[in-house]
């Protein structure tokens, strides 16, 4: 069983069902506009306070990663560390310095099975990270990669 990973599946409270259902609309948002079906939000005390999805190809903008978008449409907030940020996938280096950078301390991931992302950078750094392995997002990422290729290597510099 070396080198394989073990996914555990989870059994996830109703609220966080919520906002990473909300994410998922968002991935699909980003999606029907011809980008990369990758979505974000984030709660505070239990009210969805931001939301964004990867605008890199409708924007022509290489930061514009459904994080960081998210996190411009929440605007300021005051305290971060009472903050939760989901997303459909697992955060790139760019999008867990930010969380990082902020103090956010949780992060719900739909799944890493496609990208592994900064997880062991966010936990270093004492983030929470609870991955889901969502079956929906697994399947999103995995279509469009199939279709686009090329599109997805940009998105993670390949």
């Amino acid at each position: 069983m070396m080198g394989k990973k073990l996914y555990l599946v989870m059994r996830v409270s109703e609220e966080t069902d919520k906002y990473m259902q909300a994410a998922i609309n968002e991935a699909k948002k980003g999606l029907s506009e011809g980008g990369i079906p990758i979505g974000s939000v984030m709660a505070e005390n239990g009210k969805l306070i931001g939301r964004g999805h990867n605008q890199r190809v409708q924007q022509s903008d290489p930061m514009a990663h459904a994080e960081i978008d998210c996190l411009r449409n929440a605007g300021r907030v005051k305290n971060y560390g009472d903050t939760i940020l989901y997303s459909t996938l697992m955060p790139c280096f760019l999008c867990a310095g930010a969380v990082v950078q902020f103090g956010i301390k949780k992060v719900v991931v739909g799944e890493s099975r496609t990208f592994a992302g900064a997880e062991q950078f966010m936990k270093d750094h004492g983030v929470e990270i609870v991955n889901l392995d969502n079956k929906e997002c697994f399947r999103m990422m995995q279509d469009f990669i199939k279709k686009n290729p090329l599109l997805w290597n940009e998105d993670i510099g390949k």
